[in-house]
């Protein structure tokens, strides 16, 4: 007996709705636009997002590049219903990270990968995703939207960042030449977990038999909306402290903790040491470790704990540097130092 359907089977059928695709380009067409710098070229929805890096008045640059999504973070902007945010975490995650290569961010694109396309979900993602990029200062200059029935539950999706930077040779960081065993660390504030370990904080939840909906127990807000803070991003802050060469380092605080991270920009031989007791932790991570009766040393190793990003600094620049991060209201911390391993 022959299962050959009776009438005509097409590609919506099967769960893609090609027109509702071309429509959504429609729908963000202008927010896509206001992310534009110059250097960009060319148009949207081209097979490719083109950039000139001479009209953008580069003459011997390095590119740097990056990639990142936000991991189950994802999973409380779908069960909150709140995905305006997401797309900044989304921008920082990449950007945050080529910065420290001395790199500025040039341009973006993005995956956001679904079952079935909700326009108005994903339309809201993108805006954050262009907000995130005009904070960054770069294009978002092309990306792709799938529909992939059966890949994904009902209402979620996935997302995924690639950024795209450049910097002077000179510029490049981590710079091992300058950097010394008593270079100073100075910590900028993050804005909580940023983007990192809320596969823990699921499980916190869950086993606090909490709602997303309830008043959060470290915030006035709610707690899905105070978990979704977005990432902070420090391209402007500190983009012209590059430019001045008054940094040896960066370091982007993310997975693995302060000190994992740390290391990976630490020239041979030196190695960071952190007093932990130097800044003040934002009330979250103190209920994570409460509520979910989580080790200080896990913690360490998985969240920020209050410090998005690191500058490695020479004892003779500190004061100058500080004084550049205070002008542009950042609340600065001295944390460590570097010493001989």
């Amino acid at each position: 007996m022959s299962n050959t359907p009776t009438s005509k089977l097409s590609y919506q059928d099967a769960g893609v709705d090609i027109r509702a695709g071309n429509n959504f380009v429609d729908d963000i067409r202008a927010d896509v636009r206001g992310t534009f710098r110059q250097g960009v070229i060319g148009k949207i929805g081209e097979f490719g997002g083109l950039f000139d890096l001479k009209a953008a008045g580069w003459n011997d640059p390095i590119l740097v590049s990056g990639t990142d999504g936000v991991g189950t973070k994802l999973l409380i902007a779908n069960a909150t219903g709140i995905h305006d945010t997401i797309g900044i975490d989304l921008v920082a995650m990449c950007a945050n990270d080529i910065i420290c290569q001395g790199a500025e961010p040039l341009f973006f694109l993005d995956y956001f990968a679904t079952g079935k396309l909700e326009r108005d979900v994903a339309e809201k993602v993108v805006k954050g995703i262009a907000i995130g990029c005009k904070n960054a200062r770069c294009a978002l200059i092309g990306g792709e939207t799938a529909e992939m029935p059966g890949m994904y539950e009902q209402g979620h999706y996935d997302l995924a960042g690639f950024a795209v930077g450049a910097a002077d040779r000179d510029n490049l960081l981590p710079n091992f030449q300058r950097m010394k065993e008593g270079d100073l660390l100075i910590g900028l504030t993050s804005s909580g977990p940023h983007s990192n370990g809320f596969s823990l904080i699921r499980k916190v939840i869950e086993i606090c038999e909490l709602s997303y909906d309830q008043k959060a127990p470290f915030s006035n807000k709610k707690l899905g909306k105070a978990l979704l803070t977005p990432t902070r991003i420090y391209v402007e802050t500190v983009l012209p402290l590059i430019r001045e060469q008054l940094l040896n380092g960066l370091a982007h605080i993310t997975g693995g903790g302060l000190v994992e991270n740390l290391t990976r920009v630490c020239s041979e031989g030196l190695r960071p040491v952190v007093d932990f007791d130097s800044w003040n932790e934002p009330e979250v991570f103190g209920w994570i470790s409460d509520a979910g009766n989580v080790s200080k040393d896990e913690m360490y190793q998985t969240f920020n704990m209050g410090i998005g990003l690191v500058l490695i600094v020479s004892p003779k620049k500190v004061q100058l540097v500080t004084e550049r991060l205070r002008n542009v209201s950042e609340s600065v911390y001295i944390i460590g130092t570097l010493e001989a391993k």
